[in-house]
C-alpha cells in the first residue's frame, strides 16, 4: 500500500536521504547517461515528497519555495523507480506534488521539464512557457501551472 510522506530536509532520516539520492542518481545520472551535479544545493531549502511502499521510496519529488529555482514555487526531481513505472504512479506523484505545493505556498508553480514530458506535465495543468533549451545536453522547456 502506497503512503506519502512530506519532510523538510532536516527531518529526513539518514536512510531516507541515502535512498532519495540513490533513486535520483540511478535515474537522472545513470539511466539517462547524463553526468551532472545531482547535489545542487537546493535540497536544504526544499520539501521532500516521498511515495513509499513499506519502507521503500518508489516515487519522489522535491517542492521548492519561490526564489530558489524560479520566482514562483517549483517542483523538481520528479522520479518513479523503474520497477513501478507504467502503473500510473507518475501521475499520482504529480497530483500529490501539485496539491501539496499549492496548499503550502499558494502560488503558481513553474518547472523546468524535459521537453519529451510536455504531455505528462500538461496532464497536471502545466503549460509550456518557453522555447526548448538544452540543460545538461537534454532538451528542456519551462512550464507554468497557474492557481
Amino acid at each position: 500500500m502506497m503512503h506519502w510522506e512530506l519532510k523538510k530536509f532536516d527531518e529526513l532520516t539518514n536512510r531516507e536521504l541515502h535512498d532519495i539520492f540513490r533513486l535520483r542518481v540511478d535515474i537522472f545520472v545513470v539511466e539517462q547517461t547524463c553526468p551532472y551535479p545531482e547535489i545542487d544545493g537546493k535540497d536544504p531549502e526544499s520539501l521532500h515528497l516521498m511515495g513509499k511502499i513499506k519502507d521503500e521510496i518508489v516515487a519522489y519529488s522535491r517542492l521548492l519555495p519561490p526564489d530558489v529555482s524560479f520566482d514562483e514555487a517549483s517542483i523538481g526531481r520528479v522520479v518513479v523507480a523503474e520497477t513501478h513505472r507504467g502503473t500510473g504512479l507518475g501521475y499520482e506523484l504529480m497530483r500529490e506534488s501539485v496539491k501539496r505545493s499549492v496548499a503550502i505556498y499558494n502560488l503558481p508553480i513553474k518547472i523546468g521539464a524535459q521537453a519529451h514530458l510536455e504531455k505528462y506535465y500538461g496532464a497536471a495543468g502545466f503549460v509550456k512557457v518557453s522555447d526548448v533549451y538544452l540543460e545538461d545536453d537534454i532538451p528542456h522547456i519551462d512550464m507554468l501551472r497557474k492557481l
